[in-house]
């Protein structure tokens, strides 16, 4: 009898805790939601821009620095513009992906008409592959802590 107590007791303190571990989940917050765009689950269309090695590699060194400054540039507008959440070069790979950029845009025609303004995507120094993607509409969140750990900028 003491067992079968014991076994009961903690069945219910097991079932208990785990009832408090879903109860404390953060309330919602509706404001911010409708501020960051986002649907029912949190989630909002993206523009996922996978950048490729584009087709002229006929640029001397100096003008291909130039043309990479002008893209670094055009990326700080881009966030300023809160267009751009997330941007990234890749590593080495067989797919000649360069970076990404995450753009927060209603469609992949705004974002070609973004992508229009950066120079080494003008020169074809890269090509930009653009995809709809789902995704947290908190994403841009976290741009102000970057500026926080970040001790120099491109």
């Amino acid at each position: 009898m003491k067992k079968l107590f014991l076994l009961i007791s903690l069945i219910s303190v097991t079932l208990a805790i785990h009832a408090q571990e879903k109860k404390a989940k953060t309330p919602y917050d509706e404001a911010l939601a409708k501020k960051l765009g986002a649907d029912n689950y949190g989630m909002k269309m993206y523009v996922l821009v996978m950048l490729k090695s584009g087709t002229n590699t006929t640029e001397t060194k100096a003008k291909t620095d130039s043309l990479f400054a002008g893209h670094m540039a055009n990326m700080g507008k881009m966030v300023e513009m809160q267009k751009l959440v997330v941007a990234g070069p890749m590593g080495k790979n067989g797919k000649n992906y360069r970076g990404i950029f995450v753009l927060n845009t209603k469609s992949i025609e705004e974002a070609k008409q973004l992508l229009e303004s950066d120079p080494a995507i003008k020169a074809k120094l890269l090509e930009p592959e653009l995809y709809n993607w789902y995704g947290s509409a908190a994403l841009a969140e976290y741009l102000p802590f970057h500026d926080k750990i970040q001790k120099s900028s491109f």
